[in-house]
């Protein structure tokens, strides 16, 4: 195959690729349609949106960031969804005649193909229309706008194809799995900045948009409000820029394809010892207590660092429980009571734990003979829990009543979350025995199909048992506060609320433990669904 014809080719295979996709059912026809749609029509209100900012002051700092935080998406966009584009592993090309140069040529056109490339034109062209000012800055906007595209496409290219091994590989579908934590935390980010531009004007974005001005991809638009401004020198050392960025990234990225398509892959190589050898204990293993506790919680702790939905769900939790009330202190709105909100997200954990184990079950099912065993198993997840929830839930409070400082509270916020935290563990040990559902290990549902009832009266209804369960605490904390004479008293609520919280965990694994005895091939039924 020459290498003119070779860009056609590829790019009739992307558009192949795409329509075999989208006939493989008509679920998955009509949510690419949905996405089309819901990406167009957000497209149309941003290059709406830009077109009102023209003459507004502080406008071009706005484009600037929109324009660098586009790039960054474009970056990150392969190691989070490495399955949206078959055309991202070069490696399937692998036994082709192909050389590098031809064949990035022909991926880089393939690239353009798509909603994603579409939607940053109309973005692109839209801040354009917000900055430009004057035939300069139209002769300027009519170049910045393919080559801050060419800039994104490549920059996606040579990530993907510098971590081809990774995306293919478990930690790739791992940062597949935790997409939607970078959206959520996105969200909140993107939410703090807009109540802090509504309150403060656009004006606060020009010491960042200073810097962001000379990154490549952004550097390309600043070089539109600069032609506009007259400054030509400046506008074409902005562009140039981004110009020598797009040379770059095309080299590294031939570069590691000729990497890629030359050197052996590991799968074709010879082991050079397959013998099995049993590893002794090394790290954490050997501070475990001995015996099944110790084995068990081993076990827990390596789904949470293995399984991806156990990963992704621990690592959701971790990051939320974090965010609510950092955010809130750091906006001078929240209270220390709102560190809570990180122990109520770990003890969800706990909620659903034969879950996690899938078909695998029966393996644990077959050690559990009587009540005892089922204590013993239960127990030992929950201390697995415990070594995450307890120092975490601490620095989290102790964290908010820094940022507010309000270390009077400190003791009693602590006691709030020991207690939550307890109660949760608790429901969540009867609930993991009486409403137990499967857990895909595929795709992005958390539930197996027929069993979202089951989640709901699991979660929610173990929260609100947990709730009412600190109702005590939570008085005694609220009578202490309202009387006077109950200020000395406030830190005699740490204590008490970490006892309450102890015994309202032992308790519910008692009460769990002869349940989940009685109900082992009940359990293994409900978990193997998925």
């Amino acid at each position: 195959m020459s290498a003119p014809a070779l860009t056609p080719v590829v790019v009739r295979l992307k558009l192949s690729l795409l329509r075999n996709g989208l006939r493989q059912s008509g679920g998955r026809r009509a949510a690419w349609i949905a996405s089309a749609v819901v990406a167009l029509l957000f497209a149309a209100l941003q290059v709406l949106g830009l077109v009102a900012l023209r003459g507004v002051d502080g406008a071009e700092s706005l484009v600037v960031l929109l324009v660098a935080v586009l790039a960054l998406g474009w970056a990150v966009m392969p190691l989070f969804f490495p399955g949206g584009d078959e055309t991202l592993d070069p490696t399937r090309l692998v036994m082709l005649p192909l050389s590098p140069r031809p064949l990035v040529r022909s991926l880089l056109v393939a690239s353009l193909v798509g909603i994603g490339p579409l939607f940053t034109v109309c973005l692109l062209a839209g801040s354009v229309i917000a900055v430009a000012r004057g035939a300069a800055a139209w002769t300027v906007g009519a170049v910045a706008v393919p080559l801050a595209l060419l800039v994104c496409v490549a920059l996606a290219r040579a990530v993907a194809a510098a971590n081809v091994r990774l995306l293919t590989s478990r930690k790739g579908r791992d940062l597949a799995v935790l997409s939607g934590l970078v959206v959520a935390i996105g969200a909140q980010v993107v939410n703090f900045g807009a109540q802090r531009l509504g309150s403060g004007g656009l004006d606060q974005l020009d010491p960042v948009a200073d810097v962001l001005r000379w990154l490549p991809g952004a550097s390309a638009i600043g070089a539109v409000h600069a032609a506009g401004e007259g400054a030509y020198g400046v506008a074409a050392a902005q562009l140039a820029v981004s110009a020598g960025a797009l040379v770059v990234l095309l080299a590294l990225w031939s570069r590691t394809l000729t990497r890629l398509m030359t050197a052996p892959d590991g799968s074709t190589l010879q082991a050079g010892d397959s013998t099995v050898r049993d590893r002794p204990s090394t790290g954490l293993a050997r501070l475990l207590p001995p015996g099944r506790t110790g084995t068990v919680m081993e076990r827990s702790l390596r789904y949470i660092w293995r399984d991806p939905k156990t990963k992704a769900a621990w690592v959701t939790s971790l990051a939320i429980g974090l965010i609510v009330p950092v955010f809130n202190a750091w906006q001078g709105t929240g209270s220390v009571y709102f560190a809570c909100f990180a122990a109520g997200m770990l003890g969800i954990q706990m909620y659903n734990q034969f879950g996690q184990d899938t078909s695998a079950f029966w393996m644990v099912a077959m050690t559990i003979s009587s009540a005892r065993d089922a204590y013993a198993e239960l127990r030992a997840r929950a201390l697995a829990l415990l070594l995450i929830t307890l120092p975490y839930a601490t620095l989290v409070t102790v964290l908010t009543a820094a940022m507010l400082d309000d270390w009077a509270r400190l003791p009693e916020a602590l006691g709030l979350s020991f207690a939550l935290l307890g109660a949760m563990l608790a429901t969540g040990a009867w609930t993991s025995a009486r409403f137990p559902y499967s857990i895909p290990q595929e795709g992005y549902k958390n539930v197996a199909p027929g069993q979202v009832g089951l989640a709901w009266i699991s979660i929610f209804g173990g929260m609100i048992a947990a709730a009412l369960l600190c109702l005590p605490v939570i008085a005694l904390t609220i009578w202490l506060n309202l009387d006077e004479s109950g200020e000395t008293l406030r830190g005699l609520l740490l204590p008490a609320g970490a006892a309450y919280g102890a015994l309202l965990t032992l308790g519910g694994l008692r009460l769990a433990a002869p349940r989940t005895a009685a109900r082992l091939p009940e359990i293994v039924t409900a978990v193997s669904k998925g």
